[in-house]
């Protein structure tokens, strides 16, 4: 009987262990998932495959300050999660020794579909955007090569490149592959707007006439379900306080002068000041500007004037109803999922 009551005992403490392990156990990682409803991304993702550890690693590498300088600026300085990746209340941003740039920091949302990245689109490849503020004297103001032997000294580097790429031997391919698995990893696709695109929520009645209040008015240029469609258009705002040619010195073809890449609207209620120079601080301003205030010039995007007349038609009415939609763009899970903040520990 005795022996009974062990092996019972026994049996019921294995069970209690298994639970727990089951339960402690960190959930399988799936890499790159193409959400439901979006297009198919244009980065190679089969020329770089996420693995947990390429991730992990650039998640590691994006909130750096080792990439800087003087090793005080990372990534995630100026795009901070909380704020969709912006840097929130800040119309231009501020780089090493608080030097000031001359555009506003756009969100890290979804870049495994853009095809240039920038305000100007000067950088085509993903792998390679990182370059750009680690060697902007404003930004991080650092060579690559620096920033490698920095790593290199640096434990537990080493190690972490073995994990994620077979070879300790840090290289500037391989730091870019582990951050874009990080980057293409940051996906917003949890919205209301998308809750209601798979059927398991819907429109209030304001929020369906902005929305077809947006189909009518502004989906030719941000286009669902990434809400932009990666273009450059002069929008009538003109040239700013930092005479701003835009895309024109990328390209000095005269009819980019002052064309800005059109940005996505997912994530608006998190991203404030708006614009690529940060000048409106409300979402009711940039309304504004549309219906009131588009500047004609050779230049300016045709979809914005009617009858040769410059800006968009709405009425009092129709923003608020369009403000409404907008806020279904709103993923708060983006802003906080955890796989995306920098480790704690």
């Amino acid at each position: 009987m005795r022996k009974y009551y062990w092996c019972v005992a026994a049996m019921i403490a294995f069970l209690i262990w298994s639970c727990q392990k089951d339960k402690n156990q960190e959930p399988a990682f799936e890499g790159f998932v193409q959400p439901a409803g979006f297009p198919v991304p244009t980065y190679n993702v089969a020329g770089n495959p996420v693995t947990k550890a390429g991730f992990e690693l650039g998640r590691k590498l994006f909130y750096e300050p080792r990439l800087s300088r003087n090793n005080t600026i990372s990534c995630g300085s100026c795009h901070l999660q909380t704020s969709a990746f912006t840097h929130h209340g800040h119309d231009i941003s501020h780089g090493i020794d608080d030097r000031l740039g001359s555009r506003n920091a756009p969100p890290i949302m979804n870049l495994a579909w853009n095809t240039t990245f920038m305000w100007d689109g000067g950088i085509f490849d993903l792998d390679l955007q990182p370059v750009a503020p680690i060697t902007n004297f404003v930004e991080m103001d650092e060579k690559v090569s620096n920033v490698l032997e920095k790593l290199r000294n640096t434990s537990p580097y080493p190690e972490l490149f073995k994990k994620a790429f077979g070879s300790s031997d840090i290289t500037t391919a391989t730091m870019m592959q582990a951050m874009s698995q990080f980057m293409i990893m940051v996906i917003s696709d949890q919205a209301k707007y998308d809750s209601v695109m798979r059927g398991l929520a819907s429109f209030s009645e304001d929020e369906n006439k902005g929305y077809a209040i947006f189909l009518q008015k502004c989906n030719s240029c941000h286009k669902e379900p990434l809400f932009t469609d990666h273009s450059f258009r002069n929008n009538g705002i003109g040239a700013g306080p930092n005479n701003d040619s835009g895309r024109f010195a990328i390209t000095l073809n005269p009819k980019d002068m002052y064309a800005f890449k059109v940005p996505s609207l997912r994530n608006l209620a998190y991203t404030a000041p708006y614009m690529h120079d940060g000048r409106f601080y409300t979402l009711q301003g940039v309304l504004t500007h549309y219906t009131s205030e588009v500047a004609d010039m050779p230049t300016l995007d045709p979809l914005l004037k009617t009858n040769g007349t410059p800006g968009i038609s709405l009425t009092s009415q129709e923003q608020a109803q369009l403000l409404a939609f907008l806020n279904t763009l709103n993923d708060k899970k983006f802003i906080t999922d955890t796989r995306f903040s920098q480790e704690t520990q």
